[in-house]
């Protein structure tokens, strides 16, 4: 065999183009006959992977399989075609031309192939073996292989080249034959001729005119038309163990390969969704592997389908032992994996062990295994006791007797279901179970199913009429009501999600959506609102369980099934049913009572948490929080919409509006809370306007989803605030004081007695819709706080009253009567409104704080944002375990406990000492907060490495034991002390550790250089200290028992000492003293009702206390030291 040189680019003919993938028409004149000129140059300009013609340059021997990029591609498990030559050949156009053309063939057992280049992936035609009759010499190097109707001719450069290429391709025709004649018969299971999944025509992006495109196994085959499908010659076949298929539009999709993107169209959606379904069925069969079903066909029985006997079934129910085809597998996954667990031969490879496999094919032919399999039927039980201590199960009597084959078959049954029947009682279904007892018939319009949500409406011409019928847990379409198979089912036992879009939506005016597990979804339509309504009820009793029956008792928008996590259960999630209606969200969990509805307009957060790929919808309800997952995706983003529309306001009456928990307008909440902290000492308040564009872009924004919006300092001006809350109220359709009353209201402000004027107002109160009430009362004590600065924002009572009297009342401003009622209220707020001693005491507490802290910030150079929404954690940072909540001035720290406490349904036992601590990670120190503290300025103070968690104080206990036992209130010894001084965040370490001596008392922190020292080194106020347990390990403590001091000057300047003590003990008796001597000896609260209330029989939260550090080394300079068992601490002293 002689090597052929690669001719120069001289003598390489200029109609070669690498960069082709069809017909010859593409070049000079084409190759093929005449009759196919005129359709060839519309495949003109087509890349083909992007090659380039330099891969020309390289000489290849003709005799040996160049490597090629389809031939065997990276990971891929599907067995590559061996190649049986390969090399360059001239080829003669169809015209005869005496003009040769340099084209690579590759030879394989099914396939001749030609290429422009050796690099090429797609070839520029192909032609099946089976279909070439003979293969003949023609002279001068020449031969030719002729099909039915077309002859090739090809010219290899010498006589034994050409010998040799005829000689091959005689041996792959007879090697053809033989393997179609073993086929017929299905010996050893291997098939003959592959029918295609799908066939038909498609465009593709590029040509003229549509290509015939054929899924055959795992290759999707392109042709110029029907004729030439059938006389097996084809353009290219694309393996796709490389290829990856996605939408682009309604008609439209990709298959996109490392090679080349394919941007095919089809003439409708629905044949769209059937090009995508069988191209992924060609993917998964690219991927699989015939080496486990091969060696289950050896036993003659297992070559049929168990159930229907089609002939090579490539599934199984592995507790059953039996082998399936893929229809009847179908029929298996609906009755549950508790009955059947189907698995594929193909592309489950991890199930199938040895022994697994071992049994099935002995399944027919073993004795013992078919006893136990119909014992197993008959209900006996599979964990049932033996007898025999030392095997007390059948699967240990198994493992005794070493029958490996019966071992298998039982673990693979341990959670098998067996019907059982009681006479006494009902039998109870599990919800994946069909009940198969609602049936319905008629007919409905549906559209072709969709993999994503519906954003665009369809139109009634997208509909097709079909019969459809609901029974035994299936619901069926068929053509017409005459039709025997049905065009497709629904199996009630895969439906997850039930929604009913409002009418007109599409084009018929009732419809009603179908989401399925296999994340599809099916839309279907009746003109008819009764017909419409009695479908929905039918399908929701197909498949919502007995367990879930109340939420059917109600119309809805949504119905269906999601996995959530709630109350103390954060660990796994679970299953539970949900209904939204309105905006009312019902939900129905298995391991509880009916939940009270969540009243979405009222959540105090709804967000969205997670990545992309795993999102969790987090709705927080006062006392309680409920986290949705995403683990369909297709349902859960229609839910998802859905939820997030029905919490937004609804319309432009306040009763429509997002709510807080006092049922004022969270849009009222907003701005009122803002102008609070931000804008009480601004002058004219309320009187100036902001700028109308800004205003009217905040009040949009505000009405769309008010929860959502954060107002800023900085990013709003209080006046664009202030006028965003008038607007919005004169707009209000009804009014605030509604149409209705509003005269009695402007008639009562003439009474002439005060006291019977107050009273009137008193009943008029009375009288308003309840959110109306409230926002009166709201709105009122906001002002009321306002006209308290009067004489730094110039609005006193009369000057408020001239604002809002014309706008609550929505006059032209001409009737004094209006800001006479306003005036009224204010004056009379306390009365009016029957304020009591404590909420005035809490409300002024509230607004003292917020301007001292105004006036603090103003002068350290900061300004606080006018929104206080704290992120507070429970037991340790992560999101499953995060609340936000809104932290008002007056609020304490035990305050803030016992929400976070309420919210997560954890009750307090006694000795059970919770607390709030301040965490910093950056100094990795933490600092339990005295319940008396207030959190507000706390947050204030908060950087963006620290945080607030929840969690017990584990030594709390032995500290309270110490303080109870010692004499006085002193306390001195020696530490490690290092000093850490940082001006204007600047850290100026000032070396290591060192030996002094210390004395705390009630007033001061005093540090010596040794005990006999007379004078302090060193002087603090206790008061001003902020002690942290935790010293950073950076800084190489000497011991793991150490604290953190905090110092913060007059001038800002903040200052840091490190102090360690050698004993736990020591540490806890120090920090027991700074506690004592801060707080006047009130360290914890002496009222009992942090301990007396209900506490569940349930452990505690499922998360221990999480030390600062991780590693056991890092662990000895954490605060992990603090929190070990304080009593057996005690009995070692």
């Amino acid at each position: 065999m002689t090597k052929k040189e690669e001719p120069p680019p001289s003598r390489v003919p200029r109609a070669v183009r690498v960069a082709s993938l069809l017909s010859e028409g593409e070049e000079l004149s084409g190759d093929d006959q005449g009759d196919e000129e005129e359709d060839d140059h519309a495949y003109e300009g087509v890349p083909n992977g992007g090659w380039h013609t330099s891969s020309l340059s390289l000489s290849l021997p003709s005799t040996i399989a160049a490597p090629h990029p389809m031939d065997g591609p990276p990971g891929g498990s599907t067995p590559v075609t061996p190649v049986i030559k390969a090399g360059w050949l001239d080829k003669n156009p169809p015209q005869g031309s005496y003009i040769y053309q340099k084209r690579w063939v590759k030879l394989d057992t099914d396939h001749l192939r030609y290429f422009d280049s050796n690099k090429d992936a797609y070839s520029k035609r192909f032609i099946s073996v089976a279909c070439i009759s003979h293969v003949a010499a023609i002279g001068d190097q020449k031969f030719e292989v002729i099909t039915n109707n077309r002859t090739f001719a090809f010219r290899a450069e010498s006589d034994v080249e050409r010998k040799e290429w005829m000689q091959a391709l005689q041996q792959a025709m007879a090697e053809q034959r033989a393997r179609a004649r073993l086929s017929s018969a299905y010996l050893l299971g291997v098939p003959g001729s592959e029918q295609p999944d799908r066939a038909g025509s498609l465009e593709l992006r590029g040509f003229k005119n549509k290509l015939y495109v054929a899924v055959v196994g795992d290759k999707v085959q392109l042709y110029k038309n029907l004729e030439e499908y059938h006389l097996g010659i084809g353009i290219t076949f694309i393996d796709m163990s490389v290829g990856n298929v996605k939408e682009v539009d309604r008609r439209s999709f990709d298959l996109t390969t490392p090679y080349r993107i394919f941007s095919f169209s089809a003439d409708s959606e629905l044949e769209k969704e059937q090009w995508l379904e069988a191209m992924q069925g060609a993917i998964a069969e690219a991927l699989s592997t015939s080496e486990v079903a091969e060696r289950i066909w050896a036993a003659a029985p297992n070559r049929f389908c168990a159930d229907c006997g089609a002939p090579q079934p490539d599934w199984a129910s592995i507790n059953l032992c039996v082998v399936i085809c893929k229809r009847c597998a179908g029929e298996h996954r609906g009755l549950g994996a508790g009955v059947s667990k189907v698995r594929s031969l193909k592309m489950d490879r991890k199930v199938w062990t040895e022994t697994l496999i071992e049994a099935l094919c002995a399944a027919v032919t073993t004795t013992d295994l078919a006893e136990t399999q119909a014992l197993l039927g008959c209900g006996a039980g599979i964990n049932c006791f033996s007898g025999d201590p030392e095997a007390p199960t059948p699967l240990a009597l198994a493992e005794q007797a070493g029958q490996t084959l019966q071992m298998e078959f039982l673990r693979n049954n341990r959670t098998t279901e067996v019907p059982r029947l009681d006479s006494m009682k009902p039998l109870e279904k599990h919800y994946s179970v069909v009940l198969p007892t609602v049936s319905h018939s008629g007919f409905l319009y549906k559209t072709a199913s969709a993999g994503k949500l519906l954003q665009d409406r369809r139109a009634r011409e997208e509909f097709s009429r079909r019969w459809c019928v609901l029974g035994d847990g299936v619901l069926s379409y068929f053509e017409n009501e005459r039709a025997v198979t049905p065009n497709g089912e629904i199996r009630a036992s895969e439906i997850v999600c039930l929604a009913v879009p409002p009418p007109d939506t599409h084009g018929f005016e009732h419809t009603f959506e179908v989401y399925t597990e296999g994340e599809r979804l099916y839309l279907f339509g009746l003109e008819s609102a009764e017909q419409a309504h009695e479908w929905v009820k039918c399908i929701a009793k197909a498949f919502v369980p007995p367990l879930a029956e109340d939420l059917l008792a109600r119309d809805f928008e949504r119905l269906g099934r999601l996995p959530y996590k709630a109350g103390l259960s954060l660990q796994r999630a679970q299953e539970g049913w949900f209904s939204l209606s309105g905006s009312e969200l019902r939900a129905v969990f298995p391991d509880g009572p009916c939940e009270e509805p969540l009243q979405l307009r009222k959540l105090q957060e709804l967000s969205i948490q997670g990545d992309s790929e795993n999102q969790v919808l987090v709705l927080v309800e006062r006392r309680r929080t409920l986290y949705i997952q995403g683990e369909r995706r297709l349902d859960f983003m229609g839910w998802l919409g859905a939820i997030q529309k029905a919490a937004a306001s609804m319309g432009d009456t306040l009763s429509e509006q997002q709510l807080g928990d006092s049922d004022i307008p969270v849009i009222v909440y907003r701005c009122v809370d803002y102008i609070t902290q931000c804008g009480l000492t601004s002058e004219g308040i309320y009187r100036k306007c902001g700028q109308t564009s800004k205003t009217q872009r905040l009040l949009e924004s505000l009405r769309q989803d008010a929860r959502s919006v954060h107002l800023k300092e900085g990013e709003q001006h209080v006046d664009d605030v202030s006028s965003a809350l008038k607007r919005f109220l004169r707009d209000l359709p009804d009014g605030l004081f509604t149409r209705a009353q509003r005269l009695t209201w402007l008639e009562a402000s003439e009474i002439e007695d005060e006291e019977e004027k107050v009273s009137r107002y008193r009943e008029l109160l009375v009288r308003l819709p309840p959110v109306n009430r409230a926002t009166v009362k709201a709105l009122i004590s906001h002002l009321y706080c306002v006209q308290c600065f009067s004489d730094t924002n110039q609005m006193n009572v009369h000057n408020l009253a001239i604002v809002f009297g014309p706008t609550l009342f929505q006059t032209d401003g001409q009737d004094y009567k209006a800001g006479r009622v306003v005036e009224d209220l204010i004056n009379h707020y306390v009365v009016v409104f029957s304020v009591d001693e404590e909420e005035l005491r809490k409300q002024r507490e509230e607004i003292t704080a917020i301007v001292k802290m105004r006036v603090a910030g103003t002068a350290s150079g900061t300004q606080h944002a006018g929104d206080f929404i704290c992120t507070v954690y429970l037991e340790e940072k992560k999101a499953e375990t995060e609340q936000h909540i809104k932290i008002p001035a007056s609020m304490t720290a035990e305050e803030l406990t016992l929400e976070i406490l309420d919210r997560r349904n954890v009750g307090i036992r006694e000795k059970d000492y919770w607390t709030c601590f301040e965490v910093n990670e950056r100094e990795e120190a933490e600092r339990p907060l005295h319940f008396a503290e207030k959190v507000l300025p706390i947050l204030h103070g908060l950087g963006t490495d620290s945080h607030l968690v929840v969690k017990k104080h584990q030594a709390m206990e032995a500290m309270l034991l110490y303080l109870a036992s010692r004499v006085g209130d002193t306390k001195h010894g020696m530490m490690k002390f290092r000093e850490d001084r940082s001006l204007l965040g600047l850290g100026l370490p000032s070396g290591g550790f060192h030996d002094r001596y210390f004395i705390l008392n009630s007033s001061c922190l005093r540090l010596y250089k040794e005990v006999r020292s007379h004078r302090p080194e060193k002087e603090w106020p206790v008061k001003s200290l902020k002690v942290y347990l935790g010293v950073k390990k950076k800084l190489r403590p000497p011991t793991c028992w150490g604290f953190t001091v905090v110092h913060e000057t007059e001038k800002h300047e903040k200052q840091q000492w490190y102090l360690c003590c050698d004993t736990q003990m020591e540490l806890r008796e120090w920090f027991a003293t700074f506690l004592f001597v801060q707080h006047d000896g009130l360290v914890w609260p002496s009222e009992p009702s942090r301990v007396s209330r209900a506490v569940p029989e349930v452990r505690l939260g499922s998360v221990s206390l999480i030390p600062l550090r991780g590693s056991e080394n890092e662990m000895r300079r954490s605060v992990a030291a603090f929190t070990a068992d304080p009593l057996s601490l005690l009995r070692n002293v």
